[in-house]
């Protein structure tokens, strides 16, 4: 490669943190480094992509063109070390992968066996978790794999790519909850019942509060929001697969305006800590159409 890794990392972050110090931080250097590592990339480039007239630097428009152009490349990079840690061997002795509830998939008990027998030796551990708590267990090297519903945006650290199958959440209520009676109901008439909603143990306080006049339960997993619902404590927008698994004859989908809906579902990695070659093999059990 033409341009050193580290450089493109350090512009990649440097971009999404907004500053040089943020993004040292991230990347465990010192401030110096991530600066001469994106000044150098721009002697190389002949192009300047950041604007340094005032307090924080801001992307030029090459910048922004660029930064696409290089996230594409961290990802083509990523890609090709998977392959080779495959081809090279040199098998992990343990994986953690942690799971969204959100994941539904036909062939996952044939992929989860077909993994069984080709690493029979391997500790391999599931984690539960939701949202930006999933990704953070991946950052954190807690897990090496993660599998969650699709996010508008990941960090830098962070590689994804979207699977296949794609689940289907609804809303759903006690059967005796008075919404699980009316036909087309608005958004409106939803906001005057309690919402039960997932809630992030890394959300900060001020993100999770709900809006003025909202009545709102949380908890951090969809089992804990049927167990509300199927009490009758409010509705829940939760994975429709769960609901004949584990509240069959207690709740009941709600009529409401947009949906149930489609959401994609996303396989997350770490790109600062290297997949071996079982982690890269469920990884690409599961993206594989």
């Amino acid at each position: 490669m033409r341009y050193s890794p580290e450089a493109l990392q350090a512009f990649v972050e440097a971009a999404t943190q907004g500053s040089f110090s943020a993004a040292a931080r991230r990347l465990g250097k010192s401030q110096s480094t991530v600066s001469a590592a994106v000044a150098n990339l721009e002697v190389d480039l002949g192009l300047t992509l950041f604007d340094r007239s005032s307090r924080k630097p801001t992307l030029t428009p090459d910048g922004r063109v660029a930064l696409g152009l290089v996230q594409g490349i961290l990802a083509a990079s990523d890609q090709l070390d998977r392959a080779a840690r495959l081809l090279a061997g040199g098998q992990e002795a343990r994986l953690s992968v942690v799971w969204s509830d959100t994941y539904q998939s036909e062939r996952f008990e044939d992929t989860l066996l077909a993994f069984e027998k080709r690493f029979p030796d391997l500790e391999f551990e599931c984690l539960i978790a939701e949202h930006g708590d999933l990704v953070a267990l991946v950052q954190s090297g807690r897990a090496q794999i993660g599998v969650v519903a699709a996010q508008p945006v990941y960090p830098p650290d962070i590689g994804a790519s979207t699977i296949a199958e794609q689940s289907e959440i609804a809303l759903y209520a006690a059967s005796s909850h008075p919404l699980a009676s009316m036909k087309d109901i608005s958004p409106q008439t939803l906001a005057q019942h309690r919402e039960l909603r997932l809630a992030q143990i890394h959300q900060s306080a001020d993100a999770a509060r709900p809006a003025v006049g909202r009545r709102v339960w949380s908890a951090p997993s969809y089992l804990m929001l049927l167990e509300m619902a199927a009490m009758g404590i409010g509705w829940a927008a939760v994975p429709r697969w769960m609901v004949p698994h584990f509240a069959r004859n207690e709740l009941r989908a709600l009529d409401a305006r947009g949906w149930p809906r489609r959401v994609p579902v996303d396989a997350v990695w770490s790109r600062q800590r290297p997949l071996g070659p079982a982690a890269t093999w469920l990884l690409e059990a599961m993206l594989a159409p």
